[in-house]
This record gives structure tokens, C-alpha cells and sequence, in this order.
């Protein structure tokens, strides 16, 4: 293997940014009226879906925010792990926008489709794959 795909680089980047939606995500759900209160003006039906599940919506936000600096990690460090972990988030990632654009609940969310479709598709390839396969008969190779 030839150093780490470009692309590798770049999803990490996705789940950093993940990592700190996510997370100013729940400290704004946590602090109301706050300073972070001006970004649900992005996102205002995401803001209400959240207000109804009241404290289950920051810990489900925090806990995504410590899954996306996971697998930001992991892939950085080119982790079998890490690699499962992305995939798994995208798999995710997928089901809700499937869900959210057939019910009608976050049209928009149809544009996110082929993205991950994408996202998985490049995640699939053999290259990917090598880069993020452990050592042959030994523990996983140190980055």
C-alpha cells in the first residue's frame, strides 16, 4: 500500500465536522436562548423535532459528536475500526435521509441520498479497502 487515499483525508474532515455540528448541536439544545441559539436558523424544523424530545436530544446529539470524533480519528490513523465505524454512520446517515424524504418530513433530505451513496461507493473500493486492512497476522499496523 502506497500511503493513504486522498479521499481518506477528506472523510475525516466530514467527521470533524460532524464532530462539531453535532456537538454545538447539543450544547445550544442544552443552554436555550444561548449564544448558539442563532444556528437553528438553518435548520428550524430540525430544531423543533429536537424541542419535542427533550433531554434525550442532547445525549443522542452527543453521542453522535463522540462517534463522528471516532471515526475522524480512525480514519486519520487508518483503523480497521475506524473504517466500520464510518461506514456505520453512513449506513445511518442514509436510512434517515430514506426515511425523512419518503414521509415527507425533511424533503431536502433526498439531496443526502446519492451523497452517501457516493461516500459508500468510494469507502467500497479495493484501494480504500487495502489502506484500512489490518496487518496479515498481527495486530493492527501503528500509524
Amino acid at each position: 500500500m502506497t500511503g493513504r487515499p486522498r479521499g481518506v483525508t477528506a472523510l475525516s474532515a466530514f467527521f470533524a465536522f460532524g464532530t462539531l455540528a453535532s456537538g454545538l448541536s447539543a450544547v445550544s439544545l442544552l443552554t436555550p436562548a444561548g449564544p448558539l441559539e442563532p444556528l437553528w436558523r438553518l435548520n428550524p424544523r430540525a430544531h423543533e423535532a429536537f424541542a419535542k424530545m427533550g433531554a434525550w436530544a442532547p445525549l443522542l446529539l452527543g453521542a453522535v459528536s463522540i462517534a463522528c470524533a471516532a471515526a475522524a480519528y480512525g480514519f486519520l490513523a487508518g483503523r480497521h475500526w475506524g473504517y466500520r465505524l464510518g461506514v456505520a454512520l453512513l449506513l445511518f446517515n442514509l436510512a434517515g435521509d430514506l426515511v425523512n424524504a419518503a414521509l415527507g418530513i425533511e424533503p431536502r433530505a433526498v439531496v443526502g441520498v446519492p451523497v452517501v451513496a457516493l461516500l459508500l461507493w468510494y469507502l467500497s473500493s479495493s484501494r480504500v479497502r487495502a489502506f484500512f486492512s489490518p496487518a496479515p497476522g498481527g495486530p493492527p499496523r501503528a500509524k
